[in-house]
């Protein structure tokens, strides 16, 4: 049998991911500092890109753009004929080839920055503070010294020790003795409680300090921790023989001793949040404006896109391949950038048309929303808008949120209205702060209450709700009441 070879016509059709596409999904999810980071590294990258000039910046005025009509907001290339053999990209990118660029238009009395006394430009921590008490002590030895120093090192940010006693001898050979000696020296330094290996000893250090050895705060902590940490008050009451009412009185005392005593000498850092997306209240509408600060402002170098006119050089053909190269690059970019932009916008204008209430009621008056509904409204794809909604912030009248905390399930009403999950545990919670603490409500009267308002829910839903909020159950309310 002979083999052949024929040409063949087929036709047939796939997705195919370009590299534009993959661009422009790679920029969707990224917050405004990620955005800005990468356009700064694209100018590092590519020659064709540089940030606008702020004299360029100041030259055009954004609100005197605004009365102009519409075609004057994107102007047109100069030369639609132009020498160059790109000419496709001047049609559809004519408006990132002048020198303008795109600019800002983020209004500037929407801005709420921190107060500059509120910023700290260093903090001290908790190994800092016990290396200065211990660099004090002028009675101490250089051997230990230097074993206190080895165990402040092995703290942990609450002020435990996390090396076991055996490992911190091991470290410069020292004797148990002399570890066991040192590290009473560190566990009488400030705070108290510090430096202590299990969560009962750091509560028994601060018990002695305040002169309570061997009371029955100290008997409880020794020998009832779990029960209290379960709030089983009767049970410890029973086992030493005592009423509860004399038994809350040392309980009180345990109370306010501190289970973290290093936590407050290192503290989380401040995460300031930077609005992706302001929600500005102009006259009766809500408007959607992009938070462009910090984004440089980019066009294409002029000076690089010259270099394309001289075609008659031929010395200059690499070079014009490499500008060539560099300059589709850039042009995608703003694109991609630019539909970024427009898609945020798109999300958020979408979300102000659902959620119009919330933003002039507060939290009672949030709509149950899916990424289905505001895909559809747009005219997009749900995992588009996932990609939006992700690490994105949005500046309310009623506060920061996240685009994410739109978008909760809803539960049917006897109304005939779906009310959203988060309005419901905000109902919840309401409902627990006005209860008698006496009497708890169970969640089977939450239930109830619920059901007369016109929601109703099962008992598990109740529960599952109250265990999001860190709510305790109505038992475990009573006896902390």
């Amino acid at each position: 049998m002979a083999i052949t070879q024929k040409l063949q016509t087929r036709l047939s059709q796939k997705l195919v991911l370009t590299p534009s596409l993959q661009q422009a999904i790679k920029l969707l999810p990224m917050t405004t500092l990620e955005l800005a980071e990468l356009l700064n590294q694209e100018i590092v990258e590519n020659p064709m890109l540089e940030e606008i000039p702020n004299e360029d910046l100041q030259a055009v005025d954004p609100q005197a753009q605004t009365s102009e009509p519409a075609e004057a907001e994107q102007p047109k290339p100069d030369r639609p004929d132009a020498n160059w053999d790109e000419q496709d990209y001047a049609y559809f990118f004519g408006e990132y080839l002048d020198d303008g660029g795109y600019r800002s238009r983020m209004p500037v009395e929407v801005k709420e920055l921190p107060p500059i006394e509120n910023t700290l430009s260093t903090s001290g921590s908790l190994t800092d503070h016990l290396l200065w008490q211990l660099s004090m002590q002028t009675e101490v030895s250089s051997d230990m010294r230097e074993l206190g120093e080895a165990i402040i090192g092995n703290l942990n940010d609450d002020g435990y020790l996390m090396a076991s006693l055996d490992e911190l001898g091991d470290m410069g050979g020292w004797t148990r003795t002399q570890v066991e000696s040192a590290l009473d020296m560190v566990q009488h330094l400030d705070p108290v409680g510090v430096a202590a290996r299990d969560l009962q000893e750091c509560l028994t250090l601060q018990l002695r300090h305040m002169g309570h050895t061997g009371t029955p705060a100290e008997v409880i902590i020794a020998e009832h921790l779990r029960l209290l940490q379960n709030h089983q008050v009767p049970e410890i009451a029973k086992r030493m023989a005592m009423p509860i009412e004399q038994l809350k009185e040392h309980i009180e005392i345990i109370r306010h001793l501190d289970p973290k005593p290093g936590s407050r000498f290192n503290p989380a850092p401040s995460q300031y949040v930077m609005p992706d997306v302001y929600i500005v209240k102009v006259e009766e509408q809500y408007v959607a404006v992009l938070n462009d600060d910090g984004l440089p402002q980019l066009r294409i170098s002029p000076v690089y896109k010259r270099l394309l006119d001289h075609k008659d050089d031929e010395s200059a053909a690499a070079t014009r391949a490499y500008v060539k190269d560099k300059f589709r690059s850039a042009l995608w970019l703003l694109k991609s950038v630019d539909q970024r932009q427009k898609t945020i916008i798109k999300v958020a204008n979408s979300i102000i048309l659902f959620q119009k209430e919330f933003l002039d009621h507060g939290i009672e008056q949030l709509r149950p929303l899916v990424l289905r509904d505001v895909a559809e409204d747009i005219g997009m794809h749900e995992s588009t808008v996932s990609r939006v909604v992700n690490n994105k912030y949005m500046h309310t009248p009623q506060g920061v949120f996240e685009m994410k905390y739109f978008f909760h399930s809803g539960i049917s009403s006897s109304f005939g209205e779906n009310v959203s999950s988060v309005t419901i545990k905000q109902r919840i919670r309401k409902i627990i702060e006005a209860e008698d603490g006496r009497k708890p409500l169970s969640d089977s009267k939450i239930v109830n209450i619920l059901q007369r308002e016109g929601l109703v829910l099962a008992r598990r839903t109740i529960a599952k709700y109250r265990e999001e909020l860190r709510i305790p159950t109505s038992n475990q309310r009573k006896v902390l009441y």
